[in-house]
């Protein structure tokens, strides 16, 4: 083989091997990676919530310029990178560079350090990190840029870390975005999960992060199914059940009652699984407590289980208040499952998943409201032909069958 046709595949591999490194490392987007390597940073990534992005490039031992983006939608907001010196990636403790935009179009850019009193609602001012403690986080060159191809708001900087407490194959770094701030006090930001998740560790020289709290969010991904599957699908299906399969079962009316309560049984026990679940949940939050969302699902859960009483609680048909005790039990079956679905939605507005959640569930209520039309029109055409029938017998109208002689044996 000719030296000239070792070259040619010499460099055709180096350039293959060469796309293929920059393909995995540009894991952000082609906009973002264009305007990053223009201003000449190596490196690429999107962020795993906020739909932020963030690029940097090393350059010393312990020295890194990094340059974070995102779309506001706001006239008015801030932005936010920040290293946090401890064993797991998260927001109290975290030495954070945060740019403001005014409505008015002025910026601010400043150094803030954030404490636990920050999450509770304390005011954050611009802070020195050495007034902390010796040997702190350095940020220079610091500034704000928005970027009209992107429409995004950037901050860029360059950052010297403490070798004592910083490593950047294992860095601790956290973002986040507020859409509101007085002078330059940022106020607080959204209590989204995707807000409280906004943190990872990541290796610089590879690009490789690990998202803290990656269980945690499996669990949220488990109680939110549970909920839709037990709360959201079978115990309104049992409510179809009973209220519209008096007609098509009528043949089967015992049989009919046990589709009924073998749907609210296993609706009951998976719903309280998921709702056991999001307790838990719960009080892993220290700082965030999603109020309307709790209040909603413990009323599902004393009701339901109320409903579920009936098993055993309700009256006999030939009780005087039965008809009574039907009304008020129909009643409170519908109110749960109005709020049922508005929880789930809550919830799902909480969660911020991809859009196949909404897109699912919305689904289901469209299936059911599909039966629903479907028997409703049937029942009431069943139940006008009885009425019919019914009428024409007591009138003597009816069409009586000639009884034919059966031959004596």
């Amino acid at each position: 083989m000719s030296s000239l046709s070792m070259f040619v595949i010499f460099m055709t591999l180096s350039s293959s091997f060469t796309v293929s490194v920059i393909a995995h490392l540009t894991l952000c987007s082609e906009p973002f990676f264009l305007v990053s390597l223009k201003k000449n940073f190596t490196n690429c990534k999107k962020l795993v919530t906020l739909e932020a992005e963030f690029a940097w490039k090393i350059t010393g031992a312990h020295q890194v310029e990094i340059f974070f983006g995102k779309r506001l939608y706001a006239d008015m907001g801030w932005l936010a990178w920040g290293v946090n010196p401890g064993k797991m990636p998260q927001m109290v403790g975290t030495r954070a560079i945060i740019g403001i935009k005014y409505s008015n179009g002025s910026t601010f850019i400043g150094t803030y350090y954030i404490t636990r009193d920050t999450k509770m609602g304390c005011k954050l001012q611009p802070k020195n990190f050495n007034e902390i403690a010796q040997n702190e986080v350095e940020f220079h060159n610091m500034s704000m840029e928005y970027i009209t191809e992107l429409d995004y708001i950037t901050i860029r900087a360059r950052v010297i870390l403490p070798p004592a407490a910083y490593n950047i194959t294992m860095l601790n770094h956290v973002w986040q975005i507020g859409y509101g701030a007085e002078g330059t006090e940022p106020k607080q930001h959204p209590t989204f999960l995707q807000n409280v998740d906004s943190t990872e560790t990541i290796d610089l020289r590879t690009g490789r992060s690990r998202q803290a709290g990656k269980r945690i969010y499996y669990m949220r991904s488990v109680h939110g199914i549970l909920s839709i599957v037990g709360w959201g699908t079978f115990l309104p299906f049992g409510v179809i059940i009973a209220r519209y399969f008096k007609y098509p079962l009528e043949t089967f009316r015992y049989c009919r009652f046990r589709i009924h309560v073998s749907c609210q049984i296993a609706g009951y026990i998976i719903g309280t699984l998921g709702w056991i679940l999001g307790l838990y949940l719960g009080n892993l939050s220290k700082f965030y407590v999603f109020e309307t969302h709790r209040l909603y699902s413990i009323f599902i859960f004393a009701f339901t289980t109320l409903q579920m009483l009936a098993l055993r609680l309700r009256p006999r048909k030939e009780d005087d208040y039965r008809k009574y005790w039907n009304m008020y039990h129909h009643f409170l079956g519908y109110a749960l499952l109005a709020v049922i679905s508005i929880n789930i939605f809550n919830g799902i507005g909480i969660l911020k998943p991809d859009m196949t959640w909404r897109k699912a569930y919305m689904g289901i209520l469209l299936a059911f409201a599909a039966i629903v039309t479907v028997l409703e029109i049937y029942t009431w055409a069943k139940f006008k032909s009885n009425a019919k029938t019914a009428t024409s017998i007591q009138d003597g109208t009816a069409a009586i069958p000639l009884a034919i002689p059966q031959p004596r044996p």
